[in-house]
């Protein structure tokens, strides 16, 4: 066993606080000395905009990041899964990615103006998401937006094929690994 990795068990809804309460684990981990940290991740998504804060976060840190899908990456979890210089699943996990949305509370009233910021954003999300996606894979932005657009869910072969994941292992971690859940 290493003294130098950290596995962080991300199993939860992504929103803007499980996006800190991961990135505190992290930060705690890289006070300690960590050097190479591996995502374990199973999330069926959430918040676009806690996503991308995590992945610029994982892309921007001093350390290796690995990540390995064990159940689902479902939505924006697919683009923290990409965060990983090392990408891995189980041979029973899937990968779902889908258009992007927003919720409503009820009652709420929309103008155009508030219409036309709103499409704006999913737009940009969209083209963001895109664009991670293309960079970390074999595939182009253009078929990324059109796999979007049509929502697809692969199997981890067919991850592969996207070049997506770099690998099929089962293993998580060793024996007596630094193993922390959020």
């Amino acid at each position: 066993m290493s003294q130098e990795k950290a596995y962080v068990i991300f199993s939860v809804p992504i929103d803007m606080n499980t996006a800190q309460r991961l990135i505190n684990i992290i930060l705690e981990r890289l006070k300690a000395g960590k050097r190479i940290i591996t995502i374990l991740i199973s999330s069926p998504g959430g918040q676009v905009a806690a996503g991308i804060n995590i992945y610029n976060f994982l892309k921007g840190i001093p350390v290796e990041v690995i990540t390995h899908n064990f159940g689902q990456s479902d939505s924006i979890a697919v683009t923290v899964f990409c965060a990983g210089s090392k990408r891995y699943c189980t041979p029973d996990s899937r990968f779902l990615i889908h258009g992007v949305g927003f919720d409503t509370i009820q009652g709420q009233r929309f103008d155009e103006r508030l219409m036309v910021e709103r499409l704006e954003g999913l737009k940009n999300d969209r083209v963001t998401i895109s664009k991670i996606m293309s960079e970390n894979s074999k595939r182009t932005f253009k078929e990324i937006e059109e796999d979007m657009f049509k929502g697809v869910v692969w199997t981890p072969e067919q991850a592969v094929g996207y070049g997506l994941v770099h690998e099929i292992k089962k293993e998580l971690f060793e024996k007596g690994a630094d193993v922390i859940q959020v």
